[in-house]
């Protein structure tokens, strides 16, 4: 069996490569049960476990493969200079059950994340968006502000961050890397700026109001991964046309799950998922003055597809 460890990973993948696996991917017939969710601990520092399974029927000439990502989410882990999220893929022949790969999953899962709000960019996003603003500075959010600028042509990266000092080593980070980016201590002055908003926070209450949002803003919430976060108002939601990665989103994670359980917003706010966007369902992005939300919450077919990537690349 092949390790694959997250070096590996950057070297051989690039943003482009895994946006259209993953558009494939959402394309194709990947079978994705229920993942398995459990609370582990109680109080602020409890943890969340997650097993993430997922197939594909066989296609001619690439073979059938299965897998199942496990992922455990510990809060409290910056604190001891560890990301939050940690995890392990294991890849499999879908023909035999064979183990194939042990593929570093914390980075697998940074990749892949990013690449899904990149794609849903690149439908929903204005073609011309030039200024990202990310809020929160954790181990994602590097990966989300490449990922953006792969499918669009950002000239200008804001950074906000509950922590300033982070904000401001993350800019130093990317502007070794070639961007032009600063720390930005007010988010309301950040937010109002930008054509794409990103966020990857942990936050329990909303950052994101709407009334920041002027026409044209897509705005890409990745953070609040259940249903005690959340990091954008319901005005947000509702200025919005509404999108989701997979109908997960509706009861799942924060943010739409929560105003759609308070009343906030009726279901047929949210107009489509990635998958409608990828198989033309939708059309996406209809008026440049238009705001609109991706809400992900993350799904077993975007592992599955980059697993699937990573493997072709090491075995070529």
């Amino acid at each position: 069996m092949r390790v694959v460890t997250a070096r590996e990973i950057d070297h051989l993948v690039t943003v482009a490569s895994l946006v259209d696996a993953l558009k494939e991917a959402f394309r194709g017939d990947i079978i994705t049960p229920m993942r398995h969710h459990h609370e582990v601990g109680a109080g602020e520092g409890h943890a969340t476990h997650l097993l993430m399974p997922a197939w594909t029927a066989e296609a001619p000439g690439r073979g059938a493969f299965l897998g199942t990502k496990v992922v455990n989410i510990f809060p409290t882990n910056g604190a001891n200079g560890l990301p939050a999220v940690l995890g392990t893929y294991l890849l499999m022949s879908g023909e035999t059950g064979a183990p194939l790969a042990a593929i570093d999953g914390t980075r697998l899962t940074h990749r892949r994340t990013a690449a899904a709000s990149a794609l849903a960019s690149s439908y929903l996003s204005r073609v011309d968006a030039s200024r990202l603003t990310m809020v929160g500075a954790g181990a994602l959010s590097p990966f989300l502000v490449r990922a953006h600028a792969d499918q669009r042509p950002i000239r200008s990266v804001t950074i906000w961050n509950h922590r300033q000092e982070k904000a401001v080593a993350l800019a130093g980070e990317l502007s070794r890397e070639g961007f032009n980016v600063r720390a930005e201590a007010d988010l309301a002055t950040a937010v109002s700026e930008a054509d794409i908003v990103s966020c990857a926070t942990l936050s329990h209450s909303p950052l994101i109001e709407g009334a920041w949002l002027k026409p044209g803003t897509h705005l890409d919430l990745v953070g609040a991964f259940n249903k005690s976060m959340r990091e954008a108002d319901d005005e947000a939601l509702r200025r919005g046309s509404l999108f989701v990665d997979t109908e997960a989103a509706l009861t799942e994670g924060g943010d739409v799950a929560l105003a759609l359980e308070a009343g906030a917003i009726e279901p047929p706010h949210v107009l489509a998922t990635l998958r409608d966007l990828c198989r033309g369902g939708h059309p996406g992005r209809r008026r440049t003055d238009e705001i609109t939300v991706f809400k992900s919450v993350g799904t077993a077919i975007e592992d599955l597809a980059a697993a699937m990537l990573v493997w072709r690349l090491v075995t070529p």
